[in-house]
């Protein structure tokens, strides 16, 4: 399955610019658990302030297994406190939602 998510950063180029060099050198745990949840490939592109990701997975993904994994994984809860100084939410964002799932409008292929 391929997975289609969107957040904004804060819109400040000092800020932008640490949160790519952070992911230019991810922790190897946040890259353990994303692999670990049956997530087979993962791609962020930003232009200005938006992030768009893009999130392929095996058959045994879930998103209730991913949510419940990164709960009980405390550097997982490190990165995300962290990101978080980086990151703001979408206008139409619920309290506490961060990457939001997108709908896809079209496909070339079908």
């Amino acid at each position: 399955m391929r997975y289609c998510f969107a957040l904004d950063l804060k819109d400040d180029e000092t800020l932008i610019h640490e949160y790519e060099k952070f992911h230019q050198n991810v922790w190897p745990e946040i890259i353990n658990s994303i692999k670990d949840a049956g997530i087979t490939n993962m791609e962020i592109y930003r232009v200005s302030n938006r992030l768009f990701m893009i999130m392929e997975t095996d058959e045994n993904f879930s998103f209730e297994r991913k949510n419940a994994m990164d709960n009980a994984n405390p550097k997982v809860q490190e990165w995300e406190v962290l990101m978080w100084k980086y990151q703001q939410a979408l206008p139409a964002a619920k309290p506490g939602e961060k990457w939001m799932l997108m709908n896809k409008i079209l496909d070339l292929n079908k």
